[in-house]
């Protein structure tokens, strides 16, 4: 018998102070893949992760999680999820409230383990209050996964994390993809994405714009980002040819080129004051860029 999947948003529709977020919206997440939810602000991606973890409903459409009622505790406790803003009470240890927590599931790991992965063995005594803003998000990392979830959401894991904790966490997430979890992440730190992500799930206006690994949104979205000294105005350098976008960037002319040769020969021609011309393959952020631009963004 087919399993079904860890998380389904099908055809739903959302509304939220008269104004609907999510129309005809669907999303399903595998197992064993991180999945990486991206967009601007308001794009509606807290209000799909709402209905995903039950904690709102969907005014058309179905949410489910492994083929049950988000709203359902058989289905909650196979999930753990990592918001942006929770709090942690004060006056608790850090190996208190994992204990707390992990005595919620059927199969925790071993506090000791959960502490570990996080990243907070030296911390396991220490007061809540007296954590740092890093501190505290491992600390709510570790009560995501003490239960050793099938389905793990994380809002923007590693917010105010340090870049070596950060690393040390995304080694934990991979890690867990690779033993059959479903992750999806939401993340600014398109870095952070690009390093995890199977798959890459572009959110403007409420819509998916675009549903592909990192490498491939790469590829269909330019190609090569050119840097250079020039005077030349991004409205003139916007026309030359194979380039996608031309914003002036500080002191540079930054150019997204689906040609880089041809883009180059280009600037050459219409500015000889050129200089400083620096070639490099285009991010995941040059590609978002690239599809959140109405004039060229490129469809789903």
């Amino acid at each position: 018998m087919t399993q079904p999947p860890p998380a389904c948003l099908s055809a739903v529709t959302k509304r939220l102070v008269g104004k609907t977020v999510l129309c005809d919206f669907s999303l399903t997440l595998g197992a064993g893949e991180v999945t990486a939810l991206l967009g601007p602000n308001g794009a509606g991606k807290t209000t799909g992760i709402g209905l995903l973890t039950g904690r709102l409903r969907p005014d058309a459409g179905q949410a489910r999680l492994f083929g049950l009622d988000p709203a359902r505790a058989a289905a909650r406790a196979r999930m753990g999820v990592m918001l942006q803003a929770a709090g942690l009470p004060d006056a608790m240890t850090v190996a208190e409230l994992v204990t707390l927590q992990s005595g919620y599931y059927r199969r925790p790991r071993p506090v000791a383990e959960t502490l570990a992965l996080a990243g907070l063995s030296d911390l396991a005594h220490r007061r809540c209050a007296a954590l740092s803003g890093g501190q505290a998000r491992r600390v709510q990392y570790a009560l995501a996964i003490c239960g050793r979830p099938d389905l793990l959401i994380l809002d923007e894991p590693t917010a105010a994390m340090d870049r070596a904790s950060a690393r040390a966490l995304w080694s934990t997430v991979r890690d867990a993809a690779d033993d059959g979890a479903a992750i999806l992440l939401t993340s600014h730190d398109l870095a952070e994405a690009d390093a995890l992500a199977d798959r890459v799930v572009v959110m403007n206006a409420g819509q998916i714009v675009a549903d592909d690994t990192p490498a491939a949104l790469r590829t269909r979205t330019g190609g090569s980002v050119i840097r250079c000294r020039s005077a030349l105005p991004p409205a003139i350098a916007a026309t030359l040819p194979a380039v996608r976008e031309a914003v002036r960037d500080g002191a540079d002319l930054r150019l997204v080129t689906a040609d880089a040769v041809a883009t180059a020969r280009g600037l050459c021609d219409r500015d000889p004051a050129l200089a400083a011309l620096r070639i490099h393959d285009a991010t995941l952020e040059d590609a978002i860029a690239i599809l959140l631009t109405p004039e060229k963004g490129l469809a789903a």
